[in-house]
């Protein structure tokens, strides 16, 4: 075997740009803010020009309203921690190069001791570099120095409340629609899989891509965090949080919708044989699984669907969301019996029942009615697998129609 090594070149300039650029509206913003505090603070504060106000107006508008209290907070305490740290050591050490160093090095230990954030510990020893270095020292000049830091947060704060505050709840409604969307998909390629009689590779194949659920879940939660936090403390948050919380709702069903689905793909990889698809209860399996991502993706298109800009009262056209709320799918049979052994008797095991109903108050569609399937006599060398894969669908079931405790 001959094996070709691969030579990969980073370019260290590449790192220097992000992915994505950020949005015109916060750069129109963030100069206003930068623009606003400075002007204000050479009305208020007499003195020279207002480095602390522009460099907090400029760090402290970000793209949720949290995000820009929380950076106002963590810069304002890094701020006066600095200013008295430095103010100190000057009354008591005097000028010299080496009192600026002192300060520097307390500043880190301080901020280690206290644990503060990334953002608060730069701030510390900048600050008290700054006011050592940039004029006369003296506890007016360090109060002027707080207050024009106060003054820069507190403007950007506003400008990013005022001006169009951002609403991210966009991203993460596509993100649960295309997770919804790429569910049923995995539960459809079990169905074709069990119906064509695929081998152990393709089986692979296929697992990789179930698998690859559970990192697009986690990122599913992630937009849907960022989206809760531009929400909160946001004068247009109103209208968007009933839509926020239902696509909450919606992807934790769908966590657990990913984990069976990536678990029957796995046991059916490591159990697969030739003379699987003959076995007419995996027929019927197959049937079911494929009901199943008819009815995940009829999920995903109607959250696709769900306008953006409606209004609270015009938002719940099928139902309300609440801790017991499941998918909402309506039909189905719910009886679980029968033994299922090798060599057992009858046996039989409730359909899924899933399609339709209203999922989540995403409206309301006809419901896809299964059967039963009946396991007459369980096959000797796959009973494992079928039956594995039965409760399997049983417990999607239980999911689906929020029985599931």
């Amino acid at each position: 075997m001959r094996l070709v090594a691969t030579v990969v070149v980073v370019n260290p300039v590449a790192r220097l740009r992000s992915s994505s650029r950020t949005p015109f509206l916060q750069v129109v913003k963030t100069a206003v803010a930068v623009v606003t505090a400075v002007l204000l603070c050479r009305v208020l504060i007499d003195g020279p020009f207002p480095t602390f106000a522009a460099i907090a107006a400029l760090l402290v508008v970000q793209p949720s309203i949290t995000q820009s209290f929380v950076k106002g907070l963590e810069r304002s305490a890094g701020v006066v921690l600095g200013v008295v740290l430095a103010t100190g050591f000057h009354l008591w050490l005097g000028d010299g190069v080496w009192v600026v160093l002192v300060v520097i090095v307390l500043a880190i230990l301080l901020s280690w001791a206290l644990r503060l954030t990334p953002t608060s510990a730069t701030q510390v020893g900048i600050s008290g570099m700054l006011v050592l270095t940039a004029g006369v020292v003296t506890p007016n000049y360090s109060a002027d120095r707080i207050l024009e830091t106060v003054i820069g947060a507190l403007v950007a704060l506003v400008v990013n409340a005022l001006i169009v505050p951002p609403v991210l709840l966009e991203p993460a409604h596509l993100a649960v629609a295309r997770l919804a969307r790429d569910t049923a998909a995995a539960f459809e390629r079990i169905a074709i899989g069990l119906t064509e009689g695929w081998d152990e590779a393709r089986w692979h194949e296929a697992l990789l891509q179930a698998r690859a659920l559970r990192q697009q879940h986690a990122r599913t939660e992630a937009s849907l965090t960022a989206a809760g936090e531009s929400l909160t403390m946001n004068p247009r948050g109103g209208r968007h949080r009933t839509i926020l919380e239902r696509d909450v709702a919606v992807t934790e069903h769908l966590r657990v919708l990913v984990t069976r689905v990536t678990g029957m793909t796995r046991a059916i990889r490591d159990n697969t044989a030739e003379d699987l698809r003959a076995d007419p209860v995996v027929g019927s399996i197959a049937t079911e699984v494929a009901r199943i991502g008819a009815d995940v993706r009829s999920l995903s298109a109607r959250v696709e669907a769900t306008r953006l800009d409606a209004r609270d009262e015009g938002v719940r056209p099928g139902g309300s969301v609440g801790e017991g709320d499941g998918l909402g799918v309506a039909g189905g049979d719910a009886g679980v019996g029968g033994d299922a052994g090798v060599g057992g008797g009858a046996g039989v095991v409730g359909g899924t029942g899933v399609g339709g109903g209203a999922v989540a108050g995403f409206g309301v569609a006809e419901p896809a009615l299964t059967r039963p399937i009946r396991v007459i006599r369980p096959n000797s060398r796959h009973w494992v697998l079928i039956g594995a894969l039965l409760e399997d669908i049983r417990r999607v079931r239980e999911e689906l129609l929020g029985e599931d405790d």
